[in-house]
């Protein structure tokens, strides 16, 4: 049947798909608004399954504040192409705007959200991936709520963060507290709020960083009494290629193994427990510095003072309770 340009217009208005597109499925739905609308959104099911696979390292984060209420989403897509594009920008500012002003629980609650269009935010990423034929996903979401929230995102629109205050702080700190954690991705608020595996894991590696640098100190220093280099034999392929170019002769290499694999298991055998655990903690004690929002160096002071100093400057009552951070970059 013959479609008018009124009828595809129509359509493209419910959907947002391109006039091709609607006219396609309004030829194929007999000018059945309903079946065309169906047709649209299988073929964006359709794209999304074909290219299921396909990573979503482009796209859009955004940010909204509303009082004490903060949230941050992600949409995403395979292409600068497509994340550059009025209608990707234009779905991803209704998720924020649908995001801050239904506060949902969680990913799944703001994807089942009703839209001005009709229909779900799910259903209106999927539309818009048939029209684009590429895969979009609502990558992140996230939302705090407290006496006072702050926000941030980057230029690029890759990169945000939102922060809860337990109390109003000065606009300039607020914001700057969450560049903070935009740009320097921190585990946590403070030590006490560092997930328990995370503190684990990071013992584990220190202790056993400890260990490793032991053995190769007790290693390197036969070497050297045998006279031999220890940047020579620092692996099997080092040995090899080195004996090959006559750095090392054929005994040297040798040697250095049964060095290497002598004094290196009496070394292990008898690590003095009390000094490994001294170092690793101070191992752990650095890392939290460097990775707690608190502990860390301000990047906006010209002193050197961590954030818990900068706060506290301006408010000794002031504390960061919480934040969200999402890069599509991570």
């Amino acid at each position: 049947m013959a479609v008018s340009l009124a009828d595809i217009k129509k359509l493209r208005d419910m959907t947002s798909a391109g006039m091709m597109d609607c006219k396609k499925a309004l030829t194929e739905a007999d000018g059945d608004f309903k079946r065309a609308v169906e047709i649209l959104r299988e073929k964006g099911k359709s794209t999304l399954a074909k290219r299921g696979d396909n990573e979503t390292t482009q796209g859009a984060v955004l940010s909204r504040v509303n009082g004490g209420k903060a949230i941050l989403v992600c949409l995403g897509c395979e292409t600068d192409f497509v994340a550059a594009t009025p209608d990707f920008k234009a779905l991803a500012a209704t998720i924020a705007d649908t995001a801050i002003a239904e506060f949902p629980a969680d990913l799944e609650a703001l994807k089942a959200t009703k839209t001005a269009t009709g229909y779900t935010l799910d259903e209106d990423i999927t539309n818009q991936a048939g029209k684009t034929g590429e895969k979009h996903v609502l990558a992140y979401y996230a939302a705090v709520e407290a006496p006072f929230v702050s926000e941030y995102v980057h230029f690029n629109g890759k990169l945000g963060a939102i922060v809860a205050f337990n109390k109003e702080v000065p606009a300039e700190i607020a914001r700057g507290i969450a560049m903070q954690v935009a740009s320097m991705n921190p585990v946590a608020v403070d030590e006490a709020s560092v997930p328990a595996d995370v503190l684990e894991s990071e013992k584990t590696v220190a202790i056993q960083k400890t260990k490793d640098e032991q053995v190769q100190k007790a290693i390197d220093a036969a070497l050297k009494k045998a006279g031999i280099n220890p940047a020579h034999v620092d692996s099997e392929d080092h040995i090899e290629s080195n004996t090959a170019k006559g750095w090392l002769t054929p005994e040297q290499a040798q040697q250095a193994r049964e060095i290497i694999a002598t004094v290196g298991a009496e070394k292990a055998a008898n690590l003095p427990a009390q000094m490994i655990e001294n170092i690793a903690k101070g191992r752990v004690a650095k890392f939290l510095k460097e990775n707690t929002l608190v502990e860390q160096e301000y990047q906006l002071s010209d002193n050197k003072e961590t954030v818990k100093q900068a706060l506290a400057a301006i408010d000794k009552d002031a504390k960061v309770l919480c934040f969200k951070r999402f890069s599509l970059a991570d």
